[in-house]
Formats: C-alpha cells, sequence, structure tokens
C-alpha cells in the first residue's frame, strides 16, 4: 500500500514535467499577410524553428507556455510568450528601411507632375504588368523629368516570340526602352575620369511635323577583362513540371552550359533547383571544374510543383554563404514564372525580394517558356533584386545574352542609375518621353518613388523625347542654357555615396536623313514599338513607314538588325495593312 501510494506521488509529480504541450500559431505583418521562414527561437530548449509556408507554425514544449524570439530580415524581432491553451498569432513591423524598399517605383518621373494632372489610361493584362504610356508635358510648367538607366532586354526577344507564332503581341508586353536596349547601337568609350559619356542629337520626327526628336545616349565604361572581380554566381534553375518542354528546361541547360565556357578559375558556381524539391544540386564548385558543372547542369530533370518562393530563398542563403566582399555575387534564377506553391503573387514575391535588396547580392532573371509565361513576376522580381531581366526564345539569344553580352548581363558598374533631364523652357513648348512608361498601380500610389537601375559593363542607353518647339522655324535661336542639361546619378557597386555626372545638350539641329544610321535605325525600332502598342501618338504611320526607315539605316553586316527586317514584316502580314485603333 505503501509502495503504491509512493508511485502515485511520484507520478504526480513528475508528469507535469515530462508533459508534451504544443505552441501554435502564425506570423504576420502588420498588413495581415502571412510570413513564411520567419525564425523561431525557443528559449527553454535553445531550439530554432521556422514557419511554414502560411506563416503557421506548430512546436512541441514542456511547459504550458513558453518564451519565444520570432526574427525575420527586413522586420523588427519579436520577444513574446506563447501560450499552449490558444492560437498565438505574432504580429511583426516591417523595418523603416524595408518599408521604404517596398514602396511602388516609378521608372519614369516628372518633377512636381501630380497623379489628377495625367491623363489616366488603363490598360488591362493578364500576365503583364500593366502600363500608362507618358503623354506631352509643359515644359513651362515642369520643366524637369527623368528615367531609370537598366539593361532589361526582354520585351525585344519576347515579341520576336509572338511574331515566330504568327499571333499578335500584347501591348504591356512592349516596352519601347527594352527594345532600343536590345541592339548595341554608337557606343562611345567615357573619358578616363568617367562611368559614362555623352551625346545627343535634334531632328524630325517622322510620325510628326510639328515635333522633333531628341536623342540622349548614355554609354557607360566596360570592365578591363583582366580587373574583372571573382564571381561568386548561383544558379537557380526551375526544373519543375511545367517546364518539361523543348522549350524550357531543355534550352536552359544548353544556355548555362554556354556560360560556364566564360568562367575562370577565381569564379565559383553552386546550382540550387526548385520543382518535386527544393535544394541544393551542385555544392559551390570553382569555375576550373568546368565538366562537372556542365555534368551536374545536364543530369538536371522535370517534375512537381512550382515552389519558387522556397528557390529564391534557398539560392540566397547560398548565395550569402559563398559572399565576396568585392567581388560579383549574383543569382541567376531561370524559370518561365509560373510559381504555384508558397508566395505566389507579384506583391508578395516583391516584399520578398526587397528583403535582399541591400544584402549585396545581384538577380538576374532569365524568362523561357509561352503560355504560362508570367513576364510581370520576373520583372519585379529583377527590379526588386538590384538585377536585369533577359527573355530566352532560343539557343541564339542565350548565347547573346550569356556569352556575347557576358559582362553587360553579369558585371555591374552602376547602381540606382537615374538620368534627370531638364528642358529649356526658352525654345520647348513641351515634351514627352518615348517609353519608360510607368505602372498603372504606381501612378495612383501618391507614395511611389523613383527606382534606379542597375547598369552593366558597357552598357549602351538611348533615351529619345519628342519635343514640340515655341517656333516652328528650323532655327530655334540661342539659348545660354542650351536646349537640355542631363544629370545622370548613380552609386558605383558597394558605395553608397551617390555621384552625378552631366552634360549639356546643345542647340544643334539636325536634318533626319543626315543623322548617323545608328539613330535612324533607333527610330524606326520605335516607330515599330509604338504600332505595336497602338499608341495614340503614332497613329499615322504605318508598317511601311518603319520598315523603310529601317531598310535605309540598317548595318546589312549585323545580324540582329537585318532580322529586325523580318520582323517587321511578319507584323505586317500578321497585323495586316490597316491599323487596329485603341477604344477611346
Amino acid at each position: 500500500m505503501k509502495i503504491t501510494a509512493a508511485i502515485s506521488l511520484l507520478l504526480l509529480t513528475v508528469s507535469p514535467a515530462m508533459a508534451q504541450y504544443y505552441l501554435r500559431g502564425e506570423v504576420k505583418d502588420e498588413k495581415s499577410n502571412t510570413l513564411s521562414n520567419a525564425k523561431i527561437f525557443l528559449h527553454s530548449t535553445r531550439y530554432v524553428y521556422y514557419s511554414g509556408s502560411s506563416g503557421s507554425f506548430g512546436i512541441t514544449s514542456t511547459h504550458l507556455s513558453d518564451s519565444v524570439t520570432i526574427s525575420l530580415e527586413g522586420y523588427q524581432p519579436v520577444n513574446t510568450r506563447l501560450e499552449t491553451a490558444k492560437f498565438n498569432t505574432i504580429v511583426l513591423k516591417t523595418l523603416y528601411s524595408t518599408a521604404t524598399l517596398q514602396r511602388n517605383r516609378l521608372v519614369s518621373f516628372t518633377r512636381n507632375l501630380h497623379p489628377e494632372d495625367r491623363n489616366k489610361r488603363t490598360i488591362t493584362g493578364e500576365t503583364y504588368s500593366s502600363l500608362v504610356e507618358n503623354d506631352f508635358i509643359s515644359a513651362r510648367k515642369y520643366p524637369e523629368t527623368g528615367c531609370a538607366i537598366h539593361t532589361d532586354k526582354a520585351s525585344y526577344s519576347n515579341i520576336r516570340r509572338f511574331l515566330g507564332m504568327n499571333t499578335t503581341v500584347p501591348t504591356d508586353a512592349v516596352r519601347v526602352e527594352e527594345l532600343l536596349n536590345y541592339f548595341s547601337l554608337d557606343y562611345t568609350t567615357p573619358p578616363a575620369d568617367s562611368t559614362f559619356a555623352f551625346k545627343s542629337f535634334l531632328s524630325d520626327c517622322p510620325w510628326n511635323t510639328e515635333s522633333r526628336l531628341l536623342y540622349v545616349h548614355a554609354s557607360a565604361r566596360k570592365i578591363d577583362p583582366e580587373k574583372v572581380p571573382p564571381s561568386n554566381l548561383v544558379f537557380l534553375i526551375d526544373v519543375s513540371g511545367s517546364m518539361d518542354m523543348p522549350n524550357r528546361l531543355p534550352l536552359l541547360k544548353s544556355a548555362f552550359k554556354l556560360l560556364v565556357d566564360n568562367l575562370r578559375d577565381k569564379d565559383t558556381v553552386s546550382i540550387v533547383v526548385y520543382g518535386s524539391a527544393v535544394g541544393v544540386w551542385l555544392i559551390p564548385t570553382s569555375g576550373i571544374e568546368k565538366e562537372k558543372i556542365r555534368k551536374s547542369i545536364e543530369d538536371l530533370y522535370p517534375g512537381g510543383s512550382t515552389p519558387g518562393e522556397s528557390g529564391i530563398r534557398t539560392a540566397y542563403r547560398l548565395a550569402k554563404s559563398q559572399f565576396i566582399p568585392g567581388g560579383n555575387n549574383r543569382v541567376i534564377l531561370a524559370t518561365d514564372g509560373d510559381f504555384n506553391v508558397g508566395q505566389t503573387s507579384e506583391e508578395e514575391l516583391e516584399k520578398m525580394i526587397t528583403q535582399h535588396q541591400q544584402s549585396g547580392i545581384y538577380l538576374t532573371c532569365l524568362g523561357v517558356g509561352m503560355g504560362n509565361y508570367k513576364d510581370s513576376k520576373l520583372e519585379i522580381l529583377a527590379k526588386k533584386g538590384n538585377g536585369n531581366f533577359a527573355y530566352l526564345d532560343n539557343e541564339k539569344e542565350a548565347e547573346k545574352v550569356l556569352v556575347k553580352e557576358f559582362t553587360q548581363t553579369l558585371y555591374t558598374v552602376a547602381d540606382d542609375a537615374f538620368l534627370n533631364v531638364w528642358f529649356n523652357p526658352s525654345v520647348i513648348k513641351d515634351y514627352r518621353l518615348i517609353g519608360f512608361d510607368n505602372k498603372v498601380n504606381a501612378l495612383a500610389d501618391s507614395l511611389s518613388e523613383v527606382e534606379g537601375g542597375e547598369v552593366g559593363s558597357g552598357h549602351s542607353l538611348l533615351a529619345m523625347f519628342e519635343l514640340t518647339p515655341l517656333s516652328q522655324s528650323l532655327d530655334w535661336g540661342h539659348a545660354e542654357d542650351g536646349l537640355a542639361k542631363v544629370t545622370l546619378n548613380y552609386r558605383t557597386p558597394g558605395d553608397s555615396l551617390v555621384r552625378q555626372t552631366g552634360y549639356v545638350s546643345p542647340l544643334a539641329y539636325t536634318v533626319f536623313n543626315e543623322l548617323p544610321n545608328s539613330y535612324r535605325f533607333a527610330t524606326a525600332v520605335t516607330m515599330f514599338a509604338g504600332i505595336l502598342k497602338n499608341s495614340p501618338f503614332m497613329r499615322q504611320i504605318s508598317w511601311n513607314d518603319a520598315s523603310s526607315i529601317a531598310t535605309q539605316a540598317h548595318n546589312p553586316q549585323d545580324a540582329i538588325q537585318a532580322e529586325f527586317l523580318t520582323m517587321i514584316s511578319k507584323a505586317k502580314k500578321i497585323y495586316g495593312n490597316r491599323r487596329k485603333r485603341k477604344a477611346e
């Protein structure tokens, strides 16, 4: 009896200490969006847990309540006590710096011009960011405007894919500046003491006799091959079931094997895959082991869902673990963009990628495929990840992006680059920036900020403005301040100091037919884009007009320019001679 009583007493004493309880809950932000991968440090055991893809967690504990520290990059950490008797909701507040990064960003901006002053036109699109074409602005009221400089070129090859399939092109898939970026037009070597070189031309406007065109050309310095820093590259490759098509995973295999040929001994490559599972496919490997890297790429096979969010997080963790101070640290994401597991909306992906924006790791996005290709998601990831964006529609394009333009694609010479232009109101009545169109939601957001871009080695940017002069006389007079003042603001990689370089565009008029061929060819590209977009500013021109200028100005020895002529011919056949007009 005494023994039984003793055992009972022992059980009453010990059982509570050995009991297993369950701490349940979820982690959210201030807008009630769930947060996955939040780190949960359990103080009693010093074990670390993470919230799941839906922000939820479940942790066993020997206590009725337990203290935890919950943290996530970009958010203020929280120390709290969790109760087993209830479902615990933890709210993480965004750090100020991250909140600033998550605001809508503009790719072009006119100083002091308020949203209500704009002529609002909404263009809807299912997989492309809805854009609003820039309108004419009064030079007297708003003389200062600008645009982000970036090296994205995806729009051109994506348009080529549509035309190659004998189908029309979604208007929001046409981004004029990316079509112009696609061609290497009239590169100018910068002075020894500068990162950029400038030149400009003023000429006639083929689609409006009342207007003039101003071409502002900026060329970035080319990195000396002997001084190219070591690279820490993480290939993040989508191997989900949707990639099981000839123009998807097989194309990416060919593309990455081409890139491997450019690797040096001091470069490091890792491969992360996501599909039926997410994980490190190739551990960090020296560029000297090219055969090992190529075999690892060749052995990739498709299958499963598309947990893109988890893949991105894994790739960034790996890139951080191999971070090279002063080196080229970059994640190269290759996918059709069809994320269907974890965070899948553009807003959620944007929030996730901004948390890594200041880590010193760049992001290059390579899009492939058709049908479920998500241009808008990859565009957002590239811009928020301080990177660039290309679309690979064939092996030739892969070779162009990853071999011929290797340093331009993967080596940065300027961050947060933004071109600011002040127009002289004594000679200009109004002006319109061609291309660099903003998204509808960015224009509607009063907190939107200008988003600078990443500039690669040897990149050549051409910005075009349509101007209405105060006088239609070809002699615009002489103004002390010139036609326009150009300022380029940027940072060098790894440096927080904002640098500035300037240029004054002279009042020098050139007859259109006497312009250098590259600028006339660029004009034809702009006309081609305007017709595809059904631009209200180019309703008076036809495919023949664009073709005529391109034919006269193109370089027959340049295969890319020659191909453009065939694209105009295809577009003419698909759309017909009659232009489709936008609904008013």
